[in-house]
Parts: structure tokens; sequence; C-alpha cells
């Protein structure tokens, strides 16, 4: 039986109970990280913990343990599952509500939640096309934390297998092409590779700060009509990298086990 960790102690997953009104489930109210274990080893471990406590800040959650023992807690997960590779989320909300409401004004008791699954060692390669049902609001604080708010990802993503694709790239309100439904964009333009910034409303991934000086990639807008024009291209997130084999129906080159990103993954 797989483990989790539930405010603080370890449980079988069928034995992990969450309230009907955890305002995490009703209202999407909190936030998330996905980090990769390699054995009983995090991957990246302090940066996810810092960008928890920093988006936990944007919306007024409480993390009510310390770095020490939410490391504790994801490294005893890693050991109780003994998954050769394992994808860790953790899920922060702001927890049941006393009362219906927007708002709370009085204090709840937050939910913390730490689950493991096996993840594989290699990247599918993905066939993209750019979503047209929804955009990603640049404008919006969201854009740039981990929220529980995922329905315009789901959106896009729903759109992408019901064109024949396996995932899409997401425009912004500026029709700057900024990201796929669960990573980073790297594209390779006249030779030279460049990220979005994050100003275009992009989650600041982890892999991506990382990935970035490794390939010299630069930050700037993609248009549509660079996407058109790429020679190769590749999404980024803290499980691995994907090559874009295919953009709306134009073919690419695989390209990651040309670029020296692989081994970024077995750093802890």
């Amino acid at each position: 039986m797989t483990q989790v960790w539930l405010n603080g102690a370890f449980l079988d997953e069928k034995d992990a109970w969450l309230s009907i009104a955890d305002r995490g489930f009703t209202l999407a109210d909190g936030i998330f990280e996905t980090l990769l274990g390699v054995g009983e080893k995090p991957v990246w471990l302090p940066e996810h913990l810092r960008r928890l406590r920093e988006g936990a800040s944007v919306l007024a959650l409480s993390v009510d343990f310390d770095d020490r023992a939410l490391e504790s807690a994801v490294t005893g997960l890693l050991r109780e599952n003994r998954f050769p590779r394992s994808a860790v989320r953790i899920t922060l909300t702001r927890g049941p509500a006393i009362k219906r409401g927007l708002w709370v004004a009085e204090k709840v008791m937050p939910t913390l939640l730490m689950t493991c699954a096996p993840t594989a060692t290699l990247g599918v390669p993905q066939r993209v096309v750019i979503a047209r049902s929804t955009k990603r609001n640049e404008y919006s604080p969201l854009s740039q934390i981990k929220s529980l708010n995922y329905g315009d990802n789901i959106l896009a993503r729903r759109e992408a297998l019901v064109r024949g694709a396996t995932d899409a790239l997401m425009l912004n309100t500026r029709s700057h092409a900024v990201c796929a439904t669960v990573g980073n964009l790297f594209a390779r333009v006249e030779g030279e590779w460049v990220t979005p910034p994050v100003n275009d409303g992009i989650l600041p991934g982890i892999a991506r700060a990382k990935i970035l000086g490794q390939i010299s990639a630069r930050e700037a807008s993609l248009t549509e009509a660079d996407l058109r024009s790429v020679d190769a291209a590749f999404i980024s997130n803290s499980l691995g990298c994907y090559d874009i084999i295919e953009i709306e129906g134009r073919k690419l080159p695989p390209c990651i086990d040309e670029e020296p990103v692989a081994a970024l993954y077995e750093t802890p």
C-alpha cells in the first residue's frame, strides 16, 4: 500500500481523509509543488520549498511546518514507498472552512498533504498544437505560482487531445506563446535557444532556471510566427524534459539528447 504524509503523519493512502469542506476541494484555494525523487533523494528540494512558501505568501496561506520537518517528510515518503524514480506532490490548502463563503475571516487549520507515485525515466515526445479555447492571463498573480486552479490548463490539454495532439502551447492575452499545459517552453530560433520571460505570464519553473544557463538560452517573447520558424523545441518541468516533435502538424527533430540537460535531474 502506498504511503502518504498528511498534516505531520505517515498513513496508508486508504486511511488519508480530507474534509468535504476543505477549501482546496471547494474553491481550489491552495497551491502545490511537484518534485522528482531519485531513490531516496529528492531533487531540488530547497528550491521547491522556497517556491511553496512564496506561493503561500501570495495567497496568505499558512505553512505550519519548518523546512527541516518538510524535508524529513519528503525523504521519509521516498524511503517508505521505494520507487526507483518518484513524483512527489506537496499540496497545501487553506483547510476546511467553518462556514460557506468566498473569504473566511476566522483562522482555519491548513491542510498539507504529500503523495508519492512512480514516474518514468524518459519523457515521451510531444506533438503540440496552439490552444485556441483559452489564454493565459499574464496580469494575474496566479500565473506565477503553482495554484490549484488549473482550469485553463485542463481546457487547453483537452483541446489538444480532441485535435489529435498530446499537448498544447498556451498563448497569453497578447498572443505570445508562453508555456505548455504542464511545463515551460524552450524553442530554438535561428540556432539560438529562447524561453519566454516571466512577465509573459509563465510559472518561473525550477527546471527552467537550471536549464537557462546550461544551454545559454535567452529570455524573449515568442510569437506565433516564431513558432512557425523554430528548428527545435522542448518542454521542461521538475520531472524531466520532453522533445516537441511536432507543432501544428510541422515536424521537428528530437533535440534533448543533443543538449546537456538530462544530468541536471540527477543532482539533488
